[in-house]
C-alpha cells in the first residue's frame, strides 16, 4: 500500500491555536526530513563546484597557458567537465526530488484541511461559499508547495554562494570587492521596501482568485437554471465583474513585481559595470591584472546569481506566506460541535428523545431572533412523530439538532435519558439515517453511493437494501447495472430513482432512529405511493421523526406535531386533532382542497 493512502494530522488543532505562522510552516517537513536533506546536501555540493569554477578558471589561465603546459590544462579542463556533469546530477535530484518532498508537504497541508472542515458546523457552510473554500483547497497550496521547496533551498544557496563569492572577491581585489559590496546596502533597502508591497498586492490576488472561483462554481451548479431562464448573458456578466476584479487584482501585483525586477537588475547590473570600470583603472595603475579581472566578473556573476535567486525568492515567500497563512485563518477555525469529556459510545439506541426547553438562534448574537423558543417535545422510542406547520416555523431545524448539526442555544436535546452533547459524536451520527427532499448524490455509480450507508457492505447487502427500496429491478434493467455512473449530484437520475437510492442508503446504514424531512413532496403520485412503501419498511422498528408536506402521507403517525413560530401548538394523533377542530384540522382541509382543485 502506497505510504501516503491512510494519511493522519501532521500537525495538531492544538498548535495551530498555539504557534505562530512560521513555525507551523516548518513543522511540516518533519515528515519529509530525509528528503529535505538529501535536497540540502545536493544544493551544498552545487553551489561549491559553482564556487571553484572561476578559481580554477583563473589558476588555469595564470599558471597553465603563459607556460604553455597544455597536458595540464586539458587535464584540468576534463576534470572540470566531470565536475559540471556532476553538478547536472545533483541539479536533477534538487529539481526533482525537491519538489516531490514540496507536493508531499502540500499534500500533507490539503489533508489537514480537508479534514479539519469537514469537523466544522452546518453553521460555518451557512457562512461560507464553496468556490472560496476550494480555492483555498488547490491552488493556493500549489503556490505553498513551490516556497516549502525552493525557499530553504534558495536561503540556503544564496548564503552559501555570496559567503563564497564575498570571500573570493576579496582574495581577487580587495579594493575592487569594497567597493562592489558598497552596493549591496542599497540593494537591501530596496529589496525591503518593496516586500510589504508586494505582500498586501499578493494578498489582494489571493482575495481575487477565491472570488472568481466562488462565482464559477455558482454558475457552473446553476447552468441548468441559466439556461431554462435564457440568463446565460447576465451570468456571464456577472462572472465578468468577478473575473475583472482579479484581473485588477493581478494587475497591482505585476506593477509592484515590475518596479522591483527593474529595480534589481539595474543594481545588479551596475556591479558588473563598477567592477570592469574600476577593474580597469586598477589595471591601467598596475595594481591588478586582465586574468585576476576576469577571474573577478566571473565571481561577479556569481555573486549575483543569489542576489537574483533572493529577489525570486522575495515573490515565491509573498505569494506562499499569503496562501499560508489563509490556509492556517481557515485552520484555526474552531468547530462549534465538539465532543464532551469522556463522550460516551453507543452501539444502538432505543430511540427515546426529549426538548427540554429547548431555544436555538441561527446567531449567536444576543439580539438574533430565535428560531425555536422553549420548545418541550417528547418523540417516544419506536414511535412515529409527525412534524407539520406552516413554512419556516422551524420543523427542518428541529431535526437538525437531534444529530447535532447545530446545537441548542439553550436547554437540552437527551437520547435515552442522556444530553446528546455527552454522546461521541460519530456514534450520535452513526445511530441517526436521514431522508431528505433535497438528495445529493456523489458523482460516481449506483453502488458506491448505496453504500455510502456503509462502507463495509458488500455487494449483497448493497442489492439487498436496494431491493428493500423497491429499487433493485430497475437497477439490473441498466446496461452498467451496479456499476452505473449517477452524474454530478445524480443528475442522470429521475426524482424518484434518486430518492430510492437516498433510502437504500439509509437502510444499508440501520440507523436506530430515522428522520424522514419532506421525503416526498417533490414527487409524482405514483412515485410517492413506491416511495411510502420503500420507507414504511425502513420505518419498522425505529424511532421516526416526519416532517411531511402531505398531510395525507402521516394519517397514521403514532403522533403528529403542529408547530408554528409561536411553537407547539397541538400535538396527538390525527384523529384527535380533527375533532378537536384546530390549527392542524385546518390546515389538513386546506391541503385536501388544494389536493382536490389541483
Amino acid at each position: 500500500m502506497n505510504k501516503y493512502s491512510e494519511l493522519s494530522n501532521t500537525v495538531s488543532p492544538e498548535d495551530f491555536r498555539d504557534k505562530k505562522p512560521l513555525a507551523l510552516f516548518t513543522a511540516y517537513y518533519r515528515p519529509e526530513m530525509k528528503l529535505f536533506v538529501i535536497d540540502m546536501l545536493c544544493a551544498f555540493f552545487v553551489a561549491i563546484i559553482e564556487l571553484f569554477y572561476p578559481m580554477i578558471t583563473r589558476y588555469i589561465l595564470s599558471e597553465f597557458l603563459p607556460g604553455k603546459e597544455f597536458a595540464k590544462f586539458f587535464i584540468f579542463i576534463s576534470i572540470m567537465i566531470l565536475a559540471f556533469l556532476l553538478r547536472a546530477g545533483l541539479q536533477f535530484v534538487v529539481t526533482y526530488w525537491g519538489h516531490i518532498m514540496g507536493a508531499n508537504i502540500e499534500m500533507r497541508m490539503r489533508y489537514d484541511l480537508f479534514t479539519h472542515i469537514q469537523t466544522l458546523s452546518y453553521r460555518f457552510y451557512n457562512n461560507n461559499r464553496t468556490g472560496q473554500l476550494m480555492s483555498r483547497i488547490l491552488p493556493e497550496l500549489f503556490e505553498i508547495t513551490e516556497l516549502a521547496h525552493h525557499g530553504p533551498e534558495d536561503l540556503f544557496i544564496s548564503f552559501l554562494t555570496l559567503t563564497g563569492a564575498a570571500i573570493a572577491l576579496f582574495f581577487i581585489s580587495p579594493k575592487l570587492a569594497i567597493l562592489v559590496l558598497l552596493i549591496m546596502p542599497i540593494l537591501i533597502i530596496f529589496t525591503i521596501w518593496l516586500r510589504k508591497r508586494m505582500s498586501k498586492a499578493s494578498r489582494r490576488v489571493k482575495e481575487g482568485t477565491a472570488g472568481v472561483n466562488t462565482e464559477l462554481e455558482s454558475c457552473l451548479s446553476g447552468i441548468r437554471i441559466s439556461t431554462a431562464f435564457a440568463n446565460e448573458a447576465s451570468q456571464a456578466r456577472k462572472f465578468q465583474v468577478s473575473s475583472a476584479k482579479y484581473r485588477q487584482a493581478r494587475a497591482g501585483f505585476y506593477k509592484v513585481m515590475a518596479t522591483f525586477f527593474s529595480g534589481m537588475e539595474f543594481l545588479i547590473g551596475s556591479l558588473g559595470i563598477v567592477a570592469i570600470g574600476y577593474g580597469g583603472y586598477l589595471i591601467m595603475r598596475n595594481e591588478m591584472n586582465v586574468v585576476d579581472l576576469i577571474a573577478f566578473t566571473l565571481y561577479i556573476g556569481i555573486f549575483t546569481s543569489p542576489i537574483r535567486k533572493l529577489t525570486n525568492f522575495a515573490e515565491l515567500y509573498q505569494a506562499g506566506m499569503a496562501g499560508f497563512q489563509r490556509f492556517v485563518e481557515l485552520m484555526r477555525e474552531k468547530p462549534d460541535i465538539v465532543n464532551g469529556v469522556e463522550p460516551i459510545t453507543v452501539n444502538r439506541f432505543d430511540g427515546d428523545i426529549k426538548f427540554e426547553n429547548v431555544t436555538f438562534s441561527y446567531n449567536d448574537e444576543e439580539e438574533a431572533e430565535n428560531v425555536l423558543k422553549n420548545l418541550n417535545l417528547h418523540i417516544r422510542k419506536g414511535k412515529t412523530t409527525a412534524i407539520v406547520g406552516p413554512s419556516g416555523s422551524g420543523k427542518t431545524t428541529l431535526c437538525h439538532l437531534i444529530p447535532r448539526f447545530y446545537d441548542v442555544s439553550a436547554g437540552a436535546i437527551t437520547i435515552d435519558g442522556i444530553d446528546i452533547k455527552r454522546y461521541d459524536l460519530s456514534s450520535l451520527r452513526k445511530n441517526i439515517g436521514i431522508v431528505q427532499q433535497d438528495v445529493f448524490l456523489f458523482a460516481g455509480s449506483i453502488r458506491e453511493n448505496i453504500r455510502f450507508g456503509r462502507l463495509t457492505a458488500s455487494d449483497n447487502e448493497v442489492q439487498e437494501a436496494a431491493r428493500q427500496a423497491d429499487l433493485h429491478d430497475f437497477i439490473i434493467t441498466l446496461p452498467e447495472g451496479y456499476d452505473t455512473i449517477v452524474g454530478e449530484r445524480g443528475v442522470r437520475l429521475s426524482g424518484g430513482q434518486k430518492q430510492r437510492i437516498s433510502i437504500a442508503r439509509v437502510i444499508l446504514k440501520d440507523p436506530s432512529i430515522l428522520i424522514l424531512d419532506e421525503a416526498t413532496s417533490a414527487l409524482d403520485n405514483e412515485t410517492e405511493k413506491r416511495i411510502q412503501s420503500a420507507i414504511a419498511r425502513l420505518s419498522v422498528g425505529r424511532t421516526c421523526v416526519v416532517i411531511a408536506h402531505r398531510l395525507t402521507t402521516i394519517r397514521g403517525s403514532d403522533c403528529i406535531v403542529y408547530l408554528d413560530e409561536k411553537g407547539i401548538r397541538e400535538q396527538g394523533s390525527h384523529d384527535s386533532l380533527m375533532a378537536s377542530d384546530g390549527l392542524y384540522h385546518r390546515l389538513y382541509n386546506s391541503m385536501i382542497e388544494y389536493s382536490t382543485f389541483s
